[in-house]
């Protein structure tokens, strides 16, 4: 079974459907050993808590600069034995350290159909405003490793999701979530663990 380090900056959404699919069997070739935030106040945190996985924090203004950011970030991943980092909601950019290390094994969860409305500034609601201002009637949600190009990395799957009309960048949010994304991380994660197995 693969160590899972899910990085987190939020709520834990993402996180709490990763939970969901390993109890349920869903998520069986990997195992949630550690959840590391990038922000004290993250309720993702009292998730990991409620779980019993272990939660830490690795918070960036802690550090000189970015180096020594991801520095800690690394030193926490190897000293864990951790196998494949899920990026879930994560707002901060890993830098070469980390990704070179775990090359093909860092995924993240974009909510959208990349390479739509990717790259830097696109995250969170500010992906769903780009959306609706662009017109678009289907999106969706894309998981994918992380490379050196933000949102730019090989896709592993994709979800698409209709846009009604109405749709504020809000519920627009909430269905991608509920649709795709929820869906989407658990099975993604699966087969990459899988793939990591053989």
């Amino acid at each position: 079974m693969i160590p899972i380090a899910v990085l987190v900056s939020g709520c834990g959404t993402n996180l709490q459907a990763l939970i969901d699919a390993g109890e349920a069997g869903i998520l069986c070739a990997g195992k949630i050993a550690l959840v590391i935030s990038s922000n004290p106040a993250a309720y993702a945190l009292k998730r990991a808590e409620q779980y019993h996985i272990p939660g830490i924090v690795v918070e960036p203004k802690s550090y000189s600069s970015p180096a020594a950011y991801n520095h800690a970030i690394l030193g926490v991943l190897e000293a864990q034995g951790i196998g494949l980092v899920v990026l879930a909601g994560f707002l901060g950019i890993l830098g070469t350290p980390v990704i070179q290390a775990y090359t093909q094994r860092i995924i993240n969860i974009h909510p959208s159909l990349l390479p739509a409305f990717g790259g830097r500034g696109f995250y969170g609601l500010k992906v769903h405003e780009a959306a609706l201002a662009r017109g678009v009637k289907i999106t969706g949600a894309t998981v994918h490793y992380v490379d050196e190009r933000v949102d730019g990395g090989e896709i592993i799957l994709q979800k698409a999701v209709e846009v009604w009309e109405g749709d504020t960048p809000e519920t627009l949010q909430k269905r991608v979530m509920q649709e795709a994304e929820w869906q989407l991380l658990p099975a993604a994660v699966e087969l990459v663990c899988r793939k990591r197995e053989r």
